[in-house]
């Protein structure tokens, strides 16, 4: 299973070609607006800039002034992955099926969340899907054909490290769809997921919100990291200058994506203990599997986990 999917599904022949940037191939200054204020920001410098070292817990307003202790994740983690291991029995058994997105910016923790999700369960029926970019024949497809070949078959839970919601996101804002696509699948994917959910489908949506200094803190490890820096993509560099028109394309797409029957659920995921946990514990509670323990899962933190765009300027 791939831990980390954040390069966009598709791409223009000149990037999607590309290596991803070495550690001795320099990367230039760029120079990008945060929080509307000029920045410089230099990946290859030695240090972290000391602006976004201090701000790469709170931005973007997180809550949370501190990461959750090491010892308390692990402990809630085993306790929330043993539930997760009786949903999958409940699955297998009762043949229901759960498929659930996972969107976000680039490094905003997708692939992390889905290992933990994924860290116990038997991979003959829990699997995770993360395309690569089209193939000429799947060019030629309905967009969501290539997709829903992967769906769950009874029994199966099944994630996406990114996936059709590409074309509301990643697509318009680098390029790699029309406008006339884009807003084609905005218009008709509210259709589409209707019939997931009358199909009788567990459908979840998760949108991993992060600050732009996080964003920052998490490219720079990235670059600097031997086992890491093969997720530095340049997507990733192309993106660096583009935050606002992410952001832009971020709050169209859950202003007219989310629907009663299929809600944006949006975690703030500054601190990725505390997103993952929210995640798991999101799916957990709206499973009915036997021997569902309550009190061991707990209840949510309403900080950091809720539904739709209201919830982004809440």
């Amino acid at each position: 299973m791939k831990k980390d999917g954040d390069n966009a599904d598709t791409a223009p022949p000149h990037v999607a070609g590309s290596a991803p940037p070495l550690p001795d191939t320099p990367i230039e200054p760029l120079n990008i607006k945060v929080n509307g204020k000029e920045r410089v920001f230099d990946v290859d410098a030695p240090e972290l800039p000391a602006w976004i070292a201090q701000k790469k817990l709170s931005a973007g307003g997180y809550p949370y002034d501190k990461k959750l202790k090491a010892g308390d994740y692990d402990e809630t983690l085993q306790i929330l992955q043993i539930e997760l291991v009786k949903a999958q029995k409940w699955l297998q058994v009762s043949g229901q099926r759960v498929l659930a997105l996972f969107e976000g910016r680039d490094a905003a923790g997708k692939g992390g969340t889905i290992f933990v999700l994924h860290q116990y369960l038997n991979p003959r029926s829990a699997r995770n899907v993360a395309l690569g970019k089209p193939t000429e024949t799947e060019r030629g497809q309905w967009y969501f054909q290539r997709y829903v070949t992967h769906f769950p078959a009874a029994g199966e839970l099944v994630s996406f490290d990114r996936s059709w919601y590409n074309r509301a996101s990643v697509e318009p804002v680098m390029g790699f769809c029309t406008p006339a696509e884009h807003e084609q699948f905005l218009k008709e994917v509210p259709n589409f997921e209707r019939m997931i959910r009358t199909d009788g489908i567990h459908f979840f949506k998760f949108w991993l919100d992060i600050g732009q200094e996080t964003q920052l803190d998490r490219f720079y490890d990235r670059r600097h990291s031997p086992l890491k820096n093969w997720k530095f993509s340049p997507i990733d560099v192309a993106g660096l200058t583009r935050w606002d028109d992410y952001t832009r394309a971020r709050d169209e797409m859950l202003k007219r994506t989310h629907s009663k029957h299929a809600p944006w659920i949006v975690v703030r995921a500054n601190d990725k203990r505390r997103a993952r946990l929210a995640v798991i514990r999101r799916i957990l509670l709206s499973l009915p599997y036997d021997g569902r323990d309550r009190d061991a899962i707990g209840g949510e933190d309403d900080k950091i986990i809720g539904e739709g765009p209201s919830f982004l300027s809440a």
